[in-house]
């Protein structure tokens, strides 16, 4: 298959770019590289275009007439999100709706979304399923809920069949080292600790260690990227198969606490995390983890590199190198 991966030059798309490459599929990566990175479009074409330029989508469905479309490009950083909500709502809700339109003037009729368990909320219950009630409490969650709806109504209409696959914390890098996260600022916790082992940066932060946990600290269900793509392949083959739009969580239905996290980064790295306890931070839940047996039952879905260790070491695989470097100077 032919797949315009929008947002293809950031750190989920990236991924998933190469491995539909390797299994013989062709990506061609439409981004405005704002946050992309130039050097992780490696498997196919580039179109540096802002998702929100109908005229630019109108002309990249022409030259590459894709069969399907993966949507990765967003604002993501939750903070910022709160402080300039209106950007969040142009980029993540417009931008959509503008893929969307793309998507029907061409004829191109799937479209698989990155979406986010921060959806959900609060949780009500644990695990997570797919039916619990959506009430997000950031911007964040609500743009991307806000495209939720908008996908649910177009393909009430017959306009499109998605995917909208709701990630827990992606986490990890490409097991070869080629390609890993890259944000800026960097605020995912693995990256900031493993540069905090590396000596780079001030101690890390623990927000919160008296929840009713294993060790008092938070618990969230880190999913490998690897692993993220892998979905990602699952759920294109099931829109293009026997088709029926579907949400579906991409987790692994286990929780660590942020604790178990920095004592895996202690042991790959062989130096200690420097960490500072601080108190709970508003809005953070004690525990989030994925109900994940739509994935499987559904997609015929399984995470296999998704264990904390392994995680970690592959992260380490892509920073460190360059770390030690920094460190050393």
């Amino acid at each position: 298959m032919k797949v315009l991966v929008l947002g293809g030059a950031g750190y989920i798309g990236a991924h998933t770019a190469k491995a539909l490459a390797a299994r013989g599929d062709q990506p061609i990566v439409v981004d405005n590289l704002s946050s992309g990175r130039r050097d992780f479009v490696r498997w196919g074409p580039l179109v540096q275009a802002d998702i929100r330029d109908g005229a630019a989508l109108d002309a990249a469905f022409a030259a590459y007439k894709p069969d399907a479309v993966m949507h990765f490009a967003a604002s993501i950083e939750v903070s910022i999100g709160e402080r300039e909500p209106l950007a969040f709502w142009d980029n993540n809700l417009a931008g959509s709706i503008s893929v969307l339109g793309a998507m029907q003037r061409s004829g191109c009729r799937r479209i698989v979304f990155s979406s986010t368990c921060a959806v959900y909320g609060e949780p009500e219950r644990l695990p997570l399923c797919e039916r619990h009630v959506r009430k997000p409490i950031n911007t964040y969650g609500r743009t991307k809920l806000a495209v939720e709806n908008v996908l649910e109504d177009a393909a009430r209409a017959g306009d499109i069949e998605h995917a909208a696959l709701r990630y827990f914390n992606a986490s990890g890098a490409s097991p070869d080292g080629d390609i890993g996260e890259e944000h800026e600022p960097e605020t995912h916790l693995i990256p900031n600790a493993l540069k905090a082992a590396a000596g780079l940066g001030g101690p890390m932060q623990v927000f919160g260690s008296d929840y009713a946990t294993r060790d008092g600290s938070c618990v969230r269900d880190f999913i490998h990227v690897d692993d993220l793509a892998a979905g990602h392949l699952r759920a294109l083959d099931r829109l293009a198969g026997r088709g029926g739009s579907f949400a579906c969580n991409l987790g692994t239905g286990q929780g660590v606490t942020v604790m178990e996290v920095l004592d895996a980064v202690e042991t790959v790295v062989g130096r200690p995390v420097p960490r500072v306890m601080s108190g709970r931070r508003p809005g953070d839940a004690p525990e989030l983890y994925a109900d994940t047996r739509f994935a499987r039952d559904e997609l015929g879905f399984a995470p296999a590199r998704s264990n904390i260790e392994q995680i970690v070491e592959d992260a380490w695989r892509y920073h460190g190198p360059r770390w030690r470097s920094a460190a050393a100077a």
